[in-house]
């Protein structure tokens, strides 16, 4: 019987063991950190001040966690994150797709105008200063709309849309014009069902950057009650390294004695913050990675 040429070769299994055991080593590396994060969390204090943790945790130690969960200020600085993260992944949805819409449109008067006045703002910023004084000065100073209203828009977000948008085929626009739709109407049947993986990207991506955000808020907000997550975790690091300056200093048995219980408790309390933190985000991220990759590659290859 002869062979056919066009048959698909399997490798040799040799091959097959490497190639998997260079991915599982590739997988270890990137897993061990998150899993030596946890453990230490869990571990007693004074294993977590002296790292002395590899692959379980030493002793059971709950009293960080108790202790975080107790603390009113971090649920709400956990709640304004969640406000903030969850307004603007749906206001940046709303405002990339109504932005990069009009762009696809071979009917928009001065397109090339409009697109390159979006693309304007993606290289040049007027920097902090005036970010602050057109803050001040629109009284939205020490509120929540000085993360929001930022938080709602990226020209960079219009143009991956727009980009997205200009690969569906401009005869179903026409089809649904023939058939009475507007432009809305096109917009949310047409255009959004068949941009899922952009929209995904966008709403990752932006959900990612507003939870992991601090910057901003360290200068728009001076209310603790207003301020995000992130911001109450820096705090508490900074209050962690204080305690270790002032135990380098020295001062009395009693007093240091107590600075070192602070301390081993600060630095338990850090790891803690780490788990509580990034949770979400980890149980997020695998119900929106199908449509993350697929977006990511569509982009590569028609962008």
């Amino acid at each position: 019987m002869a062979k056919n040429p066009n048959k698909i070769k399997n490798g040799s299994m040799t091959a097959t063991v490497i190639i998997y055991i260079i991915l599982a080593l590739l997988a270890l590396i990137c897993i061990y950190p998150i899993w030596y994060v946890i453990i230490i969390s869990f571990s007693e204090p004074i294993a977590a001040r002296t790292l002395d943790v590899f692959l379980i945790p030493k002793g059971f130690y709950t009293g960080s966690y108790t202790r975080l969960f107790k603390d009113t200020q971090m649920w709400i600085s956990y709640g304004n994150t969640l406000i903030y993260a969850s307004v603007c992944v749906v206001g940046m949805l709303i405002t990339s797709a109504m932005a990069a819409y009009p762009l696809t449109s071979p009917y928009l008067i001065g397109k090339k105008f409009w697109v390159f006045f979006i693309l304007i703002p993606m290289y040049f910023s007027g920097g902090l200063i005036p970010q602050f004084i057109v803050m001040t000065k629109l009284g939205m100073y020490d509120t929540r709309w000085s993360i929001l209203v930022p938080g709602v828009v990226s020209m960079w977000y219009i143009i991956l849309v727009r980009t997205y948008f200009a690969t569906i085929p401009e005869d179903l626009r026409e089809s649904a014009r023939i058939d009475g739709a507007n432009n809305y109407q096109i917009l949310l049947n047409v255009y959004i069902p068949t941009s899922k993986p952009i929209m995904a990207v966008i709403a990752i991506y932006t959900l990612v950057a507003q939870w992991n955000s601090w910057y901003a808020a360290s200068i728009y907000l001076m209310n603790p009650n207003l301020q995000p997550l992130q911001l109450y975790l820096r705090r508490k690091l900074v209050l962690a390294e204080k305690l270790s300056n002032d135990m380098q200093k020295g001062g009395t048995a009693d007093g240091q004695e107590q600075l070192e219980l602070q301390l081993l408790s600060a630095d338990q309390l850090k790891y803690t913050m780490i788990v509580v933190s990034t949770l979400p985000m980890m149980l997020a991220y695998p119900f929106a990675q199908k449509y993350f990759v697929k977006g990511v590659m569509v982009g590569s290859l028609k962008g």
